[in-house]
């Protein structure tokens, strides 16, 4: 007979039926597919797949976190927890058991804030904690996995209840993601700008910003714009934002430094806000990119930074685009332009006169799109300078392709969009998966909004594969518009395996 300290650690796990019965006859996946886009509607962001879906109804997951609980409630409104199959937070909280004692298992040394949401940069730095947590079920590095229950290999259900925070930190331990990427990149950054901060209390010795320091927050904004190119924006945001925190506490700190050295630094963090405001947007964070683009503006203005008034511009424009501010696109391109008119960078204005276009698109004057597309051709044709930034490192004739194509199908012209599409996707420069990634999507839904299903299938196809390495929430929703396109001509043999391979890599995820 089972013993009652057994009994009240749930080994058996009871199956949910009542959320169950909410899935009604979609698949795992498709009801996974449906989880994210009710995220997406309220600004959740959650890695659900069909595999979470299996564990719920398992009755693995007595209680989801706070971000899938409000997930669920938007989905299924008026229902409670108990309602959906789960228990009440309370109980479960009651009923869990500690964690894996020490030197049962292995852990993981993470840094914890103070202030969790990496959001609008108001005042002092949050310093990070270091603190271990441990790892349930992880591989060591002997080989062989370790067991949280003093060795023994097992683990019950509390230690496997499914904290959003532990899962992730789980995921990066064992398979070295992006999050344990930025880590390892960003620690010395923290290290050398938080070193900098002076002594708090009223005989503070004051204390110098020299090259050190401004190298770190310059190097932070290079390791950021790599590991995007590389592997996207979701799963880097959370942890880019602490250099850029420690970058503006220094600014904020009253340190003293040389007027050159004291400009870069200014210069520094403000790109590193635009950089960070970059994997808000890319990772479907709106609000919080807008607000990092905001700073980063009134960096420049203080400063009197007109390349990194245009930056911020440019990208100010861009987000507007995509959040559908059609008119503020146009405005924030203009301004851009005004700020880098002396800069001496023929590509830059390029740029710019495209994210001007993008806006007109949106309002749909195809008439003020064309002029600024026009504009737009006569600066690229101006060719690479030494005054063209370090940032534009993306911006070759694949870019000019691309978002010539997005400004066509903003218009309704495919003809044209897929033509622009075409050329932007023909690129195979490897330093840049996600953008990759984005051509080959862009291309699949202009295809599949023409009529062109198989090549539009082999194109999304194509995109997907790139995506295996790349976390990228804009991009991922583009993806899932091409298949939502494509999905009643199903019966074609391209469109089907096209279909299928992404739902196999959703389960994957």
């Amino acid at each position: 007979m089972a013993s009652s300290a057994r009994t009240s650690r749930q080994t058996v796990p009871v199956p949910n039926d009542a959320f169950r019965r909410l899935r009604g006859h979609r698949s795992p996946g498709e009801f996974a597919a449906a989880v994210r886009k009710a995220a997406r509607e309220i600004g959740e962001q959650v890695s659900c797949d069909a595999r979470y879906i299996g564990r719920v109804e398992a009755g693995e997951i007595r209680c989801p976190n706070y971000a899938y609980e409000r997930v669920f409630r938007h989905m299924f409104p008026g229902l409670g927890l108990t309602d959906l199959g789960f228990t009440a937070r309370e109980q479960v909280r009651r009923g869990r058991t500690g964690r894996s004692s020490p030197g049962t298992g292995p852990t993981v040394v993470r840094e914890r804030e103070r202030e969790p949401v990496p959001g609008r940069i108001p005042g002092p730095v949050s310093v990070p904690v270091r603190e271990t947590v441990p790892v349930p079920g992880a591989w060591h590095e002997a080989g062989g996995k370790g067991g949280g229950n003093g060795g023994t290999g097992g683990t019950t259900i509390e230690q496997r209840e499914n904290d959003e925070e532990s899962d992730v930190l789980r995921r990066a331990f064992m398979t070295g993601g992006s999050a344990t990427v930025a880590s390892a990149t960003f620690g010395p950054v923290l290290g050398a700008v938080l070193g900098a901060l002076p002594e708090q209390g009223p005989v503070a010795a004051k204390r110098r910003v020299g090259e050190t320091e401004v190298e770190a927050v310059e190097d932070a904004v290079r390791q950021i714009r790599v590991l995007d190119d590389r592997h996207g924006a979701d799963g880097l945001y959370q942890r880019a934002a602490q250099p850029l925190r420690a970058a503006y506490a220094l600014l904020d700190s009253g340190v003293t430094a040389h007027r050159a050295t004291a400009d870069r630094l200014h210069a520094g963090a403000g790109e590193l806000a635009i950089s960070v405001g970059w994997l808000a947007h890319d990772s479907g964070r709106l609000d919080d990119a807008r607000s990092h683009y905001a700073e980063a503006l009134a960096t420049a203005r203080m400063s009197g930074d007109a390349g990194l008034e245009a930056h911020a511009f440019s990208n100010a424009s861009f987000l507007a685009r995509d959040a559908g501010r059609h008119r503020e696109a146009v405005r924030s391109a203009q301004a851009g332009g005004r700020a880098a008119r002396d800069l001496g960078s023929p590509r830059l204005r390029s740029l710019l006169a495209l994210r001007e276009a993008g806006g007109w698109a949106g309002l749909g004057d195809r008439a003020d799109c064309e002029q600024s597309l026009g504009r737009a051709h006569t600066h690229f044709a101006g060719g690479a300078t030494d005054q063209d930034p370090e940032w534009m490192s993306f911006f070759g004739e694949p870019e000019l392709e691309f978002l010539q194509a997005q400004c066509w199908a903003r218009l309704g012209d495919w003809p044209r969009a897929i033509h622009h599409a075409r050329r932007a996707a023909a690129v195979e420069d490897h330093r840049f998966t996600r953008n990759l990634a984005l051509y080959r999507a862009e291309l699949a839904t202009s295809l599949a909004r023409s009529g062109e299903y198989e090549e539009a299938a082999a194109a999304g196809r194509e995109a997907l594969a790139l995506l295996e390495g790349v976390r990228s929430s804009r991009i991922q929703s583009m993806i899932d518009t091409t298949a939502a396109l494509l999905a009643p001509h199903r019966a074609a043999e391209s469109v089907g395996a096209f279909l299928d391979y992404r739902d196999a890599q959703a389960l994957r995820v």
